[in-house]
């Protein structure tokens, strides 16, 4: 079994930074990505950033030049830095790995329980 557990989040004024990290424990063989999703109220769940092993981090145009996601492969982890934050990113972000598990050796989709970001104006 693989778990994801999120930190950070929380309410933050529009123009402020909040930082959101996300560790990767369990049955892991490999972490082919990992990356950022968020919902927002009434809307689908979209990406905000990944980043696959090996590649570039990849962002949603309206986070660009903004967010900045990074990776620790030694420690499973990955963070989301949030910068200039708008009231319009105001979601919950949901961490996101897809990864091999250790004992089977299946490939998974795992995610994170959630955590809210709410921006003020």
């Amino acid at each position: 079994q693989v778990n994801l557990v999120e930190s950070g989040g929380g309410l933050v004024q529009a123009g402020g930074s909040l930082r959101l990290s996300c560790a990767a424990s369990g049955s892991i063989f490999r972490l082919n990505a990992m990356g950022w999703y968020r919902q927002a109220p009434g809307k689908q769940r979209e990406l905000v950033a990944r980043v696959v092993t090996g590649h570039t981090p990849t962002y949603t145009d309206s986070v660009k030049g903004r967010f900045t996601i990074s990776r620790d492969d030694a420690k499973n982890t990955v963070d989301l830095q949030m910068n200039s934050l708008i009231p319009e990113d105001t979601a919950i972000y949901y961490c996101h790995a897809d990864l091999q598990d250790m004992r089977t050796y299946r490939f998974l989709e795992v995610w994170g329980q959630g955590t809210l970001v709410t921006v003020s104006s």
